[in-house]
């Protein structure tokens, strides 16, 4: 028989959980419509006063607050009917340039909810859901949500981290950037680096149409070029560096990649692979962080690998053993865990 004080206490998680679902899709309201924006720093508002400052209808901003303020993300004084943003809280989800801020992961509900039917007849079938079907709102959101930690840490910490990179770059080496998205990372390297010289490849067209545009506007695009290419089959040569940030896990064939990478790096050359910093042992996971990439993983990353039809289908936790097993197939042997963080795991790959 069940215990049922065990089985209320399993309720009472599993109601959190479910309210958080639903209050998930106001949080993503939250950032696309700029209300979190707007309540930073301002001080306590009226509902009124937040629907003029972002041109929204009253009566939904203030039933948009109300459910802020049952999640305890905003503050409500019953007294004056104000409501504030605290400056902790503002961290979190309105100020995209901070290492804190998570507000991309909401904005990529949309598309994991909406490709339900498509994951459960994969989940049938043993088919997959390619990047392509989930919707612009993916590739918009894994965009945003992995941008602050990139911003925080890349160029400060995990470059030098490598072994002789950071020289390279200063000097003038040539980078690849294999999967590179919206351009994101390849322009951090870009702008710290002035005397190297980039090139970002995704198979994604609309990222990259995004990616070109971020380098023009970032001023980077005299040493930044992005074209529509495959992991497997990205072209050029000699590169001192290739990078593969938050994607080799996601490839059906990552040992495709891993070779190819293998014969475009010059003699000396590194390859920069950054995971998740997650377990390999389910058992190891049951935390936010672990939960997190598990769940994403289980909607995202597993299908869209099994839709290209590859060897492996690796999930975003297969373990480092996994990983550099696949590597050391392709030719790069010599695999090391240059430095972690709370999200992630970078190795420094060679031959």
């Amino acid at each position: 028989m069940s215990d049922e004080n065990r089985v209320m206490e399993f309720l009472g998680q599993v109601v959190a959980d479910n309210a958080a679902a639903f209050a998930g899709v106001s949080t993503s309201l939250g950032v696309r419509l700029g209300l979190y924006r707007a309540m930073s720093g301002a001080g306590p508002l009226t509902s009124e006063e937040l629907a003029e400052r972002t041109g929204l209808v009253e009566r939904y901003t203030r039933e948009w607050l109300a459910a802020q303020v049952a999640g305890a993300y905003v503050l409500y004084d019953a007294e004056t009917h104000t409501y504030v943003l605290p400056d902790e809280h503002a961290a979190v989800l309105a100020d995209s340039s901070l290492p804190t801020y998570v507000g991309g992961g909401f904005t990529m509900l949309k598309a994991l909810y909406g490709a339900e039917e498509a994951l459960a007849d994969a989940y049938r079938n043993g088919g997959g859901v390619n990047w392509k079907d989930y919707g612009p709102e993916l590739a918009e959101g894994v965009a945003a949500f992995f941008k602050p930690g990139y911003d925080a840490v890349l160029v400060q910490e995990w470059l030098p981290a490598m072994d002789g990179v950071e020289a390279k770059l200063r000097r003038g080496a040539s980078v690849a950037d294999v999967g590179c998205g919206f351009g994101h990372s390849t322009v951090l390297m870009a702008k710290a680096f002035p005397e190297s010289r980039f090139r970002g490849f995704d198979f994604h067209g609309p990222s990259i149409d995004k990616a070109r545009k971020l380098a023009e506007e970032e001023g980077v695009a005299d040493r930044v070029t992005f074209e529509v290419a495959a992991a497997h089959d990205f072209p050029g040569d000699g590169y001192d560096l290739v990078t593969f940030f938050d994607c080799l896990h996601d490839l059906g064939d990552p040992g495709a990649a891993l070779r190819r990478a293998e014969k475009a790096l010059a003699d000396d050359g590194s390859c920069l692979v950054v995971e998740p910093n997650v377990s390999g042992e389910p058992g190891e996971n049951v935390n936010p962080i672990g939960r997190s990439f598990a769940s994403t993983s289980a909607v995202l990353c597993l299908p869209a690998a099994m839709a290209q039809d590859g060897p492996h289908a690796l999930g975003n936790h297969p373990g480092q053993d996994a990983l550099a097993a696949i590597a050391a197939e392709a030719g790069l042997k010599r695999w090391k865990l240059a430095v972690e963080t709370v999200t992630n795991r970078i190795y420094d790959v060679k031959r």
